[in-house]
């Protein structure tokens, strides 16, 4: 009687792999290797997802007959981003101010705002805080053309504001103040 041949693939159970062999180390860690990508994955997509909903609100309270901004309207539009939350804070205040109701509801949102609020202002005061380049002209018109797509995000230039600059612009303001004032008493002797 003629053997039959063995069937590849379809019939045969899959073999058994010995815990401390090569081919289950080799297995496990392709296994991590997949999980550290999808891991970075999900992180990335996530902080392009936070950039991509700060950029559509600055892109929202942009003055549409402003072809630049001076660094001191970008601080001053810096200052209601930061403010955002507010209204809803109020709200969350006002649910929790109503008699006969025990506990807080929201507490968990009112938390998240509040350190969202605090780790922004901590930015904003110390090493900068990442907007839109509005202060450029051209930036600000790329700015303006963006759709909200995150893929196209590398395209959009960043500038890092801080209450410094602020300051900075309110001191040349006052500085061009005093000396135009200055001026004028010159003149009057």
């Amino acid at each position: 009687m003629p053997k039959v041949p063995k069937g590849r693939g379809g019939g045969q159970e899959k073999k058994v792999i010995h815990p401390y062999s090569r081919k289950a180390a080799q297995l496990t860690r392709e296994a991590h290797k997949q999980e550290k990508k999808e891991k970075l994955k999900n992180e990335k997509a996530l902080r392009l997802s936070i950039v991509g909903e700060k950029l559509q609100w600055f892109q929202s309270h942009l003055d549409p007959s402003k072809a630049d901004y001076t660094k001191k309207e970008a601080c001053e539009l810096t200052e209601k981003y930061l403010d955002r939350f507010s209204d809803e804070l109020e709200q969350i205040e006002l649910h929790n101010s109503i008699k006969g109701r025990q506990g807080r509801h929201h507490s968990s949102r009112e938390m998240i705002i509040k350190q969202t609020i605090e780790h922004e202002r901590q930015l904003y005061e110390g090493y900068g805080i990442d907007i839109p380049d509005i202060v450029n002209g051209k930036h600000l018109k790329i700015f303006r053309e963006w759709d909200g797509d995150l893929k196209k995000l590398p395209n959009i230039k960043m500038r890092k504001v801080s209450t410094k600059d602020a300051v900075c612009s309110r001191t040349e303001v006052a500085n061009g103040e005093a000396e135009e004032e200055l001026d004028a008493a010159k003149d009057t002797d």
